[in-house]
């Protein structure tokens, strides 16, 4: 008896110690990384010339009886989740031939999601009152023109559809009637178009400038309802470019008239990894947090390559909708964090400058798609180290558009990144690349299967990840640890991934490095050109800095837009509103985290 005793004080004690230490632990909080970590679709874009990628484009979310849809460009089906954050596709029982495009999506009062995106430009309007099971039932009538749409149904059950897609031709309204067969009233109206001589950011090209159009598309239009006020959201000025991004005009109905929105554009992120914040939509959670879901431009194998973002969304004291895009493609903290849901969660690039040495060389590729639709190519030659083992300068660079392609697609392909200064690594964001894959549309039973361990020396290694017999397709795979670790090395060991040779664009490491914050940015000048639209900077580098933010706005307190840059101590951009004065600051950043901000400067 006594021993039964002691055995249960032992065990007693042991489960309370466990316990303590279980307590002792901090809980991770939720995270995600733009590009949005979902399995993309391949494209059935140019496929007549065996151009195979994965694309996502023109988002529409809703919330629906505490789950959310994600409805995406020519991906043949849609994405649910219950957190913003993981998401599990649903291969619809019906659905356009082609898949749908430029989609759009209603909740309306929580009973019915109401959908349109025929490739045509011409369809029924589908409606659900249980999309979970993919079942969809198309309205008897035929709505016409309803290119890159919005369904919009107000409070009084006004329904209305926005539509256009043109470097000529305005955004439009149409209403429909809700209660018989969606139904036109007869009720049309033009609203608004880009007006390029004077807001910047709206001309067409990469960093807003193109040699021979000068006309940007407007597209993607999108509307919100906030307090009592309509925010018509508009993208422009053409997806493929790193300013492509959403603005907004704000009026008291529906139908307009509508006011340019001064601290344009709403959603833009021209800089950094991965480019572009544009041609999205506005979603509300029911606890009151708006999100912003736009398309980023990859434009590597084609122009039409592309993947989604989500950033939070405010609208300030005056009513300025506009979404916090700094540090855009840094990981950010989920929607269920208590107080700073999609913000900047500090962790930082690691990984960046890197030494890569990589196990084959098939082909290291630099690309180029920025105005126009043929593709610079330039192929890096090969280099070996003094070990004699092959370098590769692609993966560690932040550019998207630059990969390499392993000779093979088995488990004897790695990579191994010694990274410049050690550091606690928390997170890892893999960014597969599409080189002649051979896939084209949606295919089932793709996964990446792959493990990942990192070192202090380079000589002892502990795995971190473990998805060599993962079923999971992540093109652009966001993985946080369980526990951070510190390290100066990480290896990438391949399994297999779809495709005929393994190919990645980036191996990203994030984390708190352990040294100093770069110091405050001293000399910055801003000089705003003759041409308004256009303004251009300088300042003195920063010792140890990897790089710097650019913020600017309409007030001190309104530095809404920002631009992130690598190595550089100048910076040229075209995307200001010509009669608008303006505020700028600069920061510094490294591994080990952001400087103070420098002095505000005004320039009217």
């Amino acid at each position: 008896m006594r021993q039964r005793h002691f055995l249960i004080t032992i065990l007693a004690l042991v489960s309370f110690a466990f316990g303590q230490l279980a307590q002792a632990q901090p809980v991770q909080p939720a995270t995600y990384c733009n590009p949005l970590d979902i399995d993309y679709t391949y494209m059935v874009y140019n496929s007549s010339r065996n151009i195979s990628y994965r694309s996502g484009a023109d988002p529409a979310v809703v919330e629906f009886r505490g789950e959310y849809y994600l409805f995406v460009t020519r991906s043949f089906g849609y994405w649910r989740s219950t957190d913003l954050v993981n998401w599990d596709f649903i291969k619809p029982a019906q659905w356009f031939f082609e898949g749908c495009n430029a989609p759009t999506a209603f909740n309306y009062k929580d009973s019915v999601i109401y959908f349109a995106g025929d490739p045509a430009g011409y369809g029924s309007i589908l409606y659900s009152d249980d999309p979970k099971s993919g079942k969809w039932t198309p309205t008897a009538s035929i709505t016409n023109n309803i290119q890159d749409s919005e369904l919009f149904i107000d409070d009084d059950g006004r329904t209305y559809l926005y539509w256009g897609s043109s470097n000529v031709h305005p955004i439009r309204v149409k209403e429909l009637n809700k209660d018989d067969r969606m139904l036109e009233t007869g009720v049309q109206k033009e609203l608004i178009n880009l007006v390029e001589e004077e807001h910047g950011w709206e001309r067409f090209g990469e960093n807003n400038f193109h040699p021979t159009l000068k006309e940007g598309y407007m597209e993607g239009a999108s509307m919100t309802k906030h307090n009592g006020k309509y925010y018509l959201q508009y993208a422009a000025p053409g997806t493929q470019f790193n300013v492509y991004g959403d603005g907004a005009y704000i009026g008291d109905s529906p139908l307009g008239p509508f006011t340019y929105m001064k601290n344009n554009p709403m959603s833009f992120k021209p800089g950094g990894f991965t480019n572009g914040a544009g041609h999205g939509m506005t979603m509300k959670q029911k606890n009151g947090q708006y999100w912003h879901f736009a398309t980023m431009a990859l434009a590597s194998n084609s122009q039409w390559e592309r993947r989604l973002c989500m950033f939070p969304t405010y609208f300030d004291d005056e009513g300025f909708m506009y979404s916090n895009t700094h540090y855009g493609d840094y990981p950010r903290f989920g929607p269920d964090h208590p107080t700073n849901p999609g913000e900047h969660c500090g962790w930082m690039l690691l990984s960046y400058k890197g030494k890569v040495t990589v196990s084959s060389a098939f082909k290291q590729i630099v690309k180029f798609t920025s105005n126009n639709d043929e593709v610079a190519v330039t192929e890096l030659p090969l280099e070996q180290n003094e070990d004699g083992e092959i370098i590769s300068e692609v993966l560690t660079d932040e550019s998207p558009k630059s990969y390499w392609v392993a000779a093979a697609n088995d488990d004897q392909q790695w990579v191994k990144i010694e990274m410049l200064n050690p550091g606690t690594v928390h997170a890892f964001q893999l960014n597969f690349h599409d080189h002649e894959s051979g896939i084209y549309t949606r295919t089932e039973g793709l996964r990446h299967r792959f493990s990942i361990e990192v070192s202090d020396d380079g000589t002892n290694w502990q795995t971190v990840i473990d998805r060599r017999d993962s079923y999971k397709d992540s093109p652009n795979a966001y993985i946080v640890l369980n526990q951070p670790v510190q390290a100066k090395f990480v290896r990438y060991a391949n399994v297999e991934v779809p495709g005929k040779n393994l190919a990645l664009s980036e191996i990203r490491a994030f984390g708190t490095g352990l040294g100093k914050i770069p110091k405050k940015v001293k000399g910055f000048m801003v000089e705003r050109q003759e041409d308004r639209r256009d303004v251009s900077f300088s300042w003195d580098a920063v010792e140890g800095a990897q790089g710097y933010n650019i913020r600017w706005g309409i007030a001190p307190d309104k530095l809404y837009q920002s631009w992130l840059l690598y190595d550089v101590n100048e910076h040229f951009m075209r995307c200001l509103d010509r009669d608008t004065p303006y505020y700028f600051s600069i920061e510094a950043f490294n591994e080990n985290g952001i400087s103070e901000k420098s002095k505000t400067i005004k320039v009217d």
